[in-house]
């Protein structure tokens, strides 16, 4: 399923509700408190939820589920749609964000190109439109506080030899971070494994890139559930490219849903995070693995749960 469609399908999964019960509170380790306990206190990290994961919590209004998520303890909220709010609505939640004191994560910079063989062509039309939705994305970032934006390169340009390829995309990035650079935004570039067609598929080239493109403002969003279904070796390929990692982004494997419901070992990987000192967000980029109010309650115990690692 591509990455812009997964989040309009994603709670619609047909598994059964994750049983509520005790979770873990890492300031009384001896004695773990109830879920009802630790509600509203902030998680050891700064997980990010998205538009509609409390929808029947809060309702269809986005700003409710903000303040939802934050009455929960959350402290960042991601919005891959961003760009496309209106201004108005943009603001809002800007305002909101800051009104609360949480943290705005990634948006998408959604030039239309991102799903086809683009960047990689070398050809001006795709790297013009590049441009001009990053000029475009320095003004949605001011109004809603973000810091970071997703930059997806499109696909293999398939005559072409890997290396030229290589060399347009960061001919291309190298414009794009000359345009944020000055306003403190960074593009995230996001490895995917959403189809074999996408040019940037491991954190490793993504790595590569970077060091190519020479800028503080084009860093590596690295998504455990495109790590893990792309690569594996989650922890070790993280650390290699530590320096060059400016986001982070969770989903569990099989199925993109929220840790607990796959196989990744989410708790180990917070830990880990924690011990590198991390402070970023971690982008809620999943589904909901159960329908409705209970299945909410079940995403927020889970998180709850993977966050009890001290």
């Amino acid at each position: 399923m591509e990455r812009r469609k997964f989040l309009q399908n994603g709670t619609l999964a047909g598994i059964s509700a994750l049983a509520l019960g005790s979770t873990g509170n890492t300031a009384q380790a001896a004695a773990p408190a109830s879920t009802s306990d630790a509600k509203g206190k902030p998680f050891n990290m700064n997980y990010g939820p998205h538009d509609g994961m409390f929808k029947n919590s809060a309702g269809s209004d986005f700003l409710d589920q903000i303040k939802y998520a934050y009455d929960q303890g959350f402290r960042s909220i991601e919005d891959n749609g961003m760009l496309g709010r209106p201004a108005a609505e943009q603001a809002k939640i800007g305002e909101l964000l800051n009104k609360l004191g949480m943290t705005m994560g990634v948006f998408v910079v959604d030039t239309g190109n991102n799903w086809k063989t683009s960047l990689t062509t070398g050809k001006q039309e795709f790297k013009d439109a590049f441009i001009k939705t990053c000029k475009e994305s320095v003004e949605t970032a001011k109004r809603c506080n973000a810091k970071w934006a997703t930059v997806v390169p499109g696909y293999f340009e398939r005559n072409l030899p890997i290396g030229v390829q290589t060399a347009n995309v960061v001919d291309a990035l190298r414009s794009g971070a000359e345009i944020f650079e000055p306003h403190g935004l960074v593009m995230v570039l996001e490895p995917l494994s959403d189809n074999p067609d996408l040019f940037l598929r491991t954190a490793e080239q993504s790595f590569e890139i970077c060091k190519a493109v020479k800028s503080p403002s084009c860093k590596i969003l690295y998504d455990i559930y495109h790590m893990q279904r792309n690569t594996g070796n989650l922890i070790p390929v993280m650390d290699w490219c530590w320096d060059e990692i400016a986001y982070i982004q969770i989903g569990d494997n099989p199925g993109r849903k929220e840790p607990g419901t796959g196989e990744i070992n989410y708790k180990n990987i917070f830990k880990h995070l924690h011990k590198k000192g991390y402070k970023g967000v971690l982008g809620m980029e999943h589904g909901n693995a159960s329908q409705g109010k209970e299945g909410e309650a079940a995403l927020i115990k889970a998180y709850r749960d993977a966050d009890s690692f001290l």
